[in-house]
C-alpha cells in the first residue's frame, strides 16, 4: 500500500518547511553551524515520526479486514430529519451482555453509549443511555431500550436512538465481554479505586465471568486504588446493585473506557500491533475499512472531554411489574442532550415524533 504524505497534512508541512522556508542568517559561523545541526536533528526526528505513523497506518490497513464488517441492515436505519449537526461524527457503541459470544442480535445491549466526535477539535463526548430506559423501540412497542438490539440488531437499536432522541447516528461498533477482557489484559490492566460497597458485587461478577469463560481469575479482597486485570475490570463495569444502581454502573463503564483509551494512547507499537491482531476479529461494525483508517489515523488526537448519562431527569420505578427508567419529560431531556452534544449548533426544536412520545411516556409514568 502506498501512503502519500499529503494524506498526513500536518506531518507533510513539517517535512516540507525546513527545505522551503526562507531563513536569513546574521549570526556568527559557530552559531550558524549550531543552528544547522539543530535543524538536521529536527528533520531526523520528523522523519522518524513519519515512519512510525506510516507503520501504524500500514498495520491498520493490512489488518482492518479482520474486523467483522456487517452493514447488511443499513437500509433499515431510520434517522431524524430534525437535526443539523454538521461537523460532528456520531457513533453508537454497543456492549452486548452475551453468555455465548453472540454479537449480531438476540442479545441485550448491556452498554449503550453515544460517542460524538467534533471533527474540527477532535474532542469526544460520551453519553451512556441507561439500558432500562422506557422508550419506543419500534412500531409503538414501548419497553426497555436494551430490547431494541435484542429484537432487531444494530439497525433497530440505531433507529430507536435516532427517532426517540432526534439524532442521526448511522454507524455502530459492537463488542462483547471477551473483547473488553482481552484488551485490558493486553494493556497490562487499568487502575481503579474500589469502594467498600462495590467489593462484594465486584466479586460476584468476577465469579460469573469465570464461569462464562471457564477461567480462574482471582477475586479482589481490598479496597482503594489498584490495578485490575481484564476480568476484574469488566466485572467492575457491570456492578449495578450498589448505591446508584444502573446510573452508577454507566459511570463505571465510561471510566473503564476512559482508562482503556488513555492506555492505548501511551502504548508501544508491539502492544498496538498485538491488540489489532486479537481484538479486531471480535468487533462488529458497519464502518468500512476506508473510514476506519480515517478514524484510526487521528486516534492520538482524540480527547474524551465530557461524559454523562441519559436521561438527565429520570424516575426509576416499577410499571406493570417491570422496573423501568422513565425520562421525566422526554422532550426536555432531548433538548438538554442536544445542548450537551452539539453546543455550537443553532437552536434545536424537538420534532413532533419526540413530542408525541414524550406525552405518551409521561402519561404512563404518572400512573
Amino acid at each position: 500500500m502506498l501512503i502519500k504524505l499529503e494524506s498526513i497534512p500536518i506531518i507533510y508541512m513539517l517535512v516540507k518547511d525546513p527545505f522551503t522556508r526562507e531563513v536569513r542568517y546574521t549570526d556568527t559561523m559557530a552559531q550558524r553551524k549550531k543552528k544547522k545541526a539543530g535543524k538536521l536533528i529536527f528533520v531526523f526526528f520528523v522523519e522518524i515520526l513519519i515512519l512510525v505513523l506510516l507503520f501504524i497506518g500500514f498495520k491498520i490497513y493490512s489488518k482492518v479486514d479482520k474486523i467483522q464488517y456487517n452493514a447488511k441492515d443499513n437500509s433499515k436505519i431510520k434517522v431524524s430529519k430534525n437535526i443539523d449537526a454538521e461537523g460532528y461524527r456520531n457513533i453508537a457503541i454497543f456492549g452486548v451482555d452475551s453468555r455465548n459470544n453472540t454479537i449480531e442480535e438476540s442479545t441485550h445491549s448491556d452498554t449503550i453509549i453515544i460517542a460524538s466526535i467534533n471533527n474540527k477539535t477532535k474532542d469526544v463526548k460520551l453519553v451512556s443511555v441507561y439500558r432500562d430506559t422506557y422508550i419506543d423501540v419500534g412500531e409503538g412497542d414501548y419497553t426497555k431500550i436494551t430490547a431494541a438490539y435484542f429484537q432487531g440488531g444494530y439497525s433497530q437499536a440505531l433507529t430507536a436512538l435516532n427517532t426517540n432522541f432526534d439524532l442521526d447516528i448511522q454507524e455502530y461498533v459492537t463488542v462483547n465481554f471477551n473483547a473488553v477482557i482481552q484488551t485490558i489484559d493486553m494493556l497490562g490492566g487499568i487502575e481503579i479505586d474500589i469502594q467498600q460497597e462495590e467489593l462484594e458485587w465486584l466479586n460476584v461478577y468476577i465469579r460469573e465471568l469465570n464461569r462464562i469463560f471457564d477461567t480462574d481469575v482471582d477475586q479482589i479482597y481490598t479496597t482503594g486504588p489498584q490495578t485490575l486485570n481484564g476480568t476484574q475490570a469488566t466485572a467492575y463495569a457491570r456492578i449495578r446493585h450498589a448505591t446508584g444502581g444502573d446510573f452508577k454502573r454507566t459511570e463505571r463503564q465510561r471510566l473503564v473506557i476512559q482508562k482503556i483509551f488513555d492506555k492505548v494512547k501511551t502504548s508501544d507499537l508491539p502492544t498496538i500491533d498485538n491488540l489489532i491482531d486479537k481484538i479486531f476479529p471480535q468487533i462488529y461494525t458497519n464502518i468500512n475499512s476506508t473510514e476506519l483508517i480515517v478514524l484510526a489515523k487521528d486516534v492520538f488526537s482524540y480527547n474524551i472531554v465530557e461524559q454523562t448519562g441519559f436521561p438527565f431527569e429520570k424516575d426509576a420505578h416499577t410499571y406493570d411489574r417491570v422496573s423501568y427508567v422513565f425520562p421525566i419529560d422526554l422532550q426536555a431531556n432531548v433538548v438538554t442532550l442536544h445542548e450537551f452534544l452539539f453546543p455550537d449548533v443553532l437552536v434545536y426544536t424537538p420534532s413532533s415524533t419526540v413530542q408525541e412520545r414524550s406525552a405518551y411516556i409521561e402519561d404512563i409514568r404518572s400512573r
